[in-house]
């Protein structure tokens, strides 16, 4: 077996921490395994294949200020905060060649075990407690090396995770691959004996260690700089976080008093609005596509909104309504 090297990350970026994944996988000598833990404030984490506007509860995610970063692995959306603690299996894949999420779970449901509660590997990449998902796991395998990481919920705010992966099916139709939503359970209290999450981060690591013994190692200068650059170029992107994601049209629809129902289509490729249309009962002075053409090519954000209705009498387009109500409305 070869070498173990284990890093405990500090930070709590999630756009640094993937990069950061990303650049132990790329860079870092593949004579030995790395096993790493993190943890991220709020944020939600896209799986690659994903439509980000299809997976996250926009408005709400914006007014929390959480994070919503794409990771290079499949699977489904997650939610992280700092009740949550993230681990990370970085090995060459060796005579593996299709992906086997149980093989990297057992250490942590070994640990469970010591400390009296018992877990087990349920469906394609859970960790259930009882039937309820504590954990999801994907994976990431290119050229003969394999990236496993996986999410401990051990005393996340789990309404918190209702509220920022909750979207309206009715609000969007996307293409990309679906999250499916589970029951799920802190770890917190199913422990024998309660203690916080320091404690069972240093009992994971001590486990881990005493199977696999292995050194610390710590990013230097030079790490840093590298793992900078990825995190700007890729995971603090726009084109990667929003761009990346498959076409999908955001349906906007509302009645208005004194004005009708206004119904908005925006088309959106890449993440921008390519194209949209504005249908409903209502009465105009001016061709509602004349102001449709202002939104093309800006991301679908309010700040866009606002900016593309500057100057511009709504009242033309639409009779009897105004400004903030269009605002409102796109915005939902």
């Amino acid at each position: 077996m070869p070498e173990l090297r284990y890093l405990n990350l500090e930070t709590t970026d999630a756009a640094f921490n993937l990069a950061a994944e990303q650049y132990v996988f790329d860079c870092l000598p593949r004579d030995r395994m790395y096993f790493m833990l993190w943890q991220n404030r709020s944020a939600v984490i896209i799986g690659k294949y994903q439509n980000t506007l299809a997976e996250i509860n926009r408005p709400f995610v914006q007014a929390h200020g959480i994070q919503v970063v794409r990771r290079l692995s499949g699977g489904g959306a997650v939610y992280h905060d700092l009740g949550n603690l993230n681990f990370t299996f970085i090995a060459d894949a060796g005579d593996l060649e299709t992906l086997d999420m149980k093989l990297f779970c057992e250490p942590v449901l070994r640990t469970l075990a010591a400390l009296g509660v018992q877990a087990e590997v349920n469906g394609r990449n859970d960790m259930t407690i009882d039937g309820q998902k504590f954990s999801g796991n994907s994976q990431y395998l290119r050229g003969g090396r394999i990236m496993h990481h996986g999410t401990l919920l051990f005393d996340s705010d789990l309404s918190v995770v209702s509220h920022a992966l909750r979207v309206d099916p009715a609000k969007i139709q996307a293409k990309g691959l679906k999250s499916v939503r589970s029951r799920v359970t802190n770890i917190r209290p199913h422990l024998r004996e309660d203690f916080p999450l320091s404690t069972f981060r240093a009992a994971l690591l001590e486990n881990i260690l005493r199977e696999t013994p292995g050194e610390e190692y710590r990013f230097n200068e030079t790490d840093l700089a590298a793992i900078e650059t990825i995190r700007l170029e890729r995971y603090d992107s726009w084109a990667w976080n929003f761009g990346a994601s498959p076409e999908c049209t955001l349906l906007r629809r509302r009645r208005f008093e004194g004005c009708g129902t206004v119904e908005a289509r925006l088309f959106i490729e890449h993440g921008l609005i390519a194209s949209l249309q504005f249908l409903g009962d209502f009465f105009s002075a001016d061709e509602p596509e004349d102001l449709a053409a202002r939104f093309v090519g800006l991301r679908p954000e309010r700040e866009a909104y606002v900016s593309a209705l500057e100057g511009v009498d709504i009242s033309r387009y639409f009779l009897g309504l105004d400004r903030e109500a269009l605002l409102a409305l796109l915005s939902e």
